[in-house]
């Protein structure tokens, strides 16, 4: 899941590693905070996509990652299996016209861009949990498996 990193200015997609190998890209997204004019949630990004991987990686109903292009202009899509997400449109963007993104905190990054925030980036979760509109979820800690008994 993509870290999403939201200042005064600009709102930064964080990639891992194997997202920017599978994404085809040597950085981080970064967009005017200015540029944005519409997020809205989505319980299936995958119904979002269009266009074609131009680069990018894609495995139907598994993963979509990159830049696809269409005649509506160019998106970037981090799509992981049927999970919910956010999809960002983009006005004055030189590089997108929309981000795609499965992430569980779109509800949060709504949130985060009502308000003002500092200078410093900073996670949305932690911006919308600071504002007290949206309950902060703590992550699930799996267990460790028991070891099988020795024969």
């Amino acid at each position: 899941m993509v870290t999403l990193l939201l200042d005064s200015t600009r709102l930064e997609v964080v990639l891992s590693g194997a997202e920017r190998v599978m994404a085809f890209r040597k950085g981080n997204v970064a967009v005017e905070r200015s540029a944005i004019t519409k997020v809205q949630l989505t319980d299936d990004t995958w119904t979002w996509l269009r266009g074609v991987p131009s680069p990018g990686t894609h495995l139907r109903g598994v993963v979509a990652m990159g830049t696809w292009k269409s005649a509506g202009g160019d998106d970037f899509v981090v799509i992981r299996r049927h999970r919910p997400g956010v999809v960002i449109d983009l006005e004055g963007d030189p590089e997108y016209q929309r981000l795609i993104l499965t992430t569980r905190h779109g509800l949060a990054l709504v949130q985060a861009l009502r308000v003002e925030v500092a200078e410093e980036p900073a996670d949305v979760v932690e911006i919308a949990a600071e504002t007290g509109a949206v309950p902060v979820r703590k992550p699930r800690t799996r267990k460790a498996p028991a070891a099988a008994p020795a024969v």
